[in-house]
């Protein structure tokens, strides 16, 4: 049970051919069985990953490799060569993902740079020594929160082309956080703000989440645009007494 577990986990590193059918054999097999069902499950387990994680691989030279190592046969390649052969895959894999992130985030970089060079001009829209854009959607006369507050507020989160990324309003909540554990951006951003009003942040990629990018959606490089409403600065509850009785 735990080899076969460690078996899709170690076959999840890779990704499956999405265009090799399956055999002729596999397509007739009987799910008449436990054994059966539960080699079928662990088999889409393994194929899904595989097939999620965007690499290369040959799935009969898999198969082949699989039946024989489960039947204890003779493998074609030794445990060392075995291994040799898929740290040498992972490091060329990893090499042409950090190649391709590199040329994202170039990319990025120019194209937020423009926008942030023509969005600047707008009348509506401020800057700050840091860079930080943003422009006043409604104001009010609330109080102003500071770094080490928590903050509780409704946001959406989009990238210049207009992709949303996040937003408490698709999820029904407000969200509430320590001022001082988010990106720069929304640190220095929402210290400018009053309880009530709500701004827009265009945020630049070094305020935000820089080179690494983060998620499936924001890239290396990324410059941000935020919607943001202050709802309320949150009084921290006060310290128990340990004394009190």
């Amino acid at each position: 049970m735990r080899k076969l577990i460690a078996l899709g986990m170690m076959l999840g590193l890779a990704a499956c051919s999405q265009g090799d059918a399956p055999s002729e054999k596999a397509k007739q097999a009987a799910l008449d069985t436990d054994v059966a069902k539960f080699s079928y499950a662990m088999g889409m387990d393994v194929g899904t990953s595989l097939r999620q994680m965007g690499s290369d691989i040959d799935a009969d030279v898999l198969v082949e490799a699989l039946r024989t190592s489960l039947a204890g046969g003779e493998v074609r390649l030794k445990p060392e060569e075995a291994g040799q052969v898929k740290q040498a895959f992972f490091q060329k894999k990893q090499q042409e993902k950090q190649a391709e992130m590199a040329a994202t985030g170039a990319t990025n970089k120019v194209t937020g740079e423009t926008f942030l060079a023509t969005n600047k001009k707008k009348e509506s829209v401020m800057t700050t020594d840091s860079g930080l854009q943003y422009e006043v959607l409604t104001s009010a006369d609330g109080a102003k929160p500071v770094a080490t507050d928590t903050v509780k507020v409704h946001y959406k989160g989009t990238l210049i082309d207009g992709t949303e990324f996040d937003s408490s309003y698709a999820r029904g909540e407000p969200a509430t956080f320590p001022l001082n554990r988010v990106i720069r951006g929304w640190t220095e951003g929402v210290q400018l703000m009053t309880v009530g009003s709500k701004y827009r942040f265009f945020v630049p990629s070094g305020l935000a989440y820089g080179e690494r990018g983060a998620g499936q959606k924001i890239g290396p490089n990324s410059t941000l645009i935020f919607e943001v409403e202050l709802l309320n600065i949150e009084t921290p509850e006060p310290a128990k007494d340990a004394a009190a009785k």
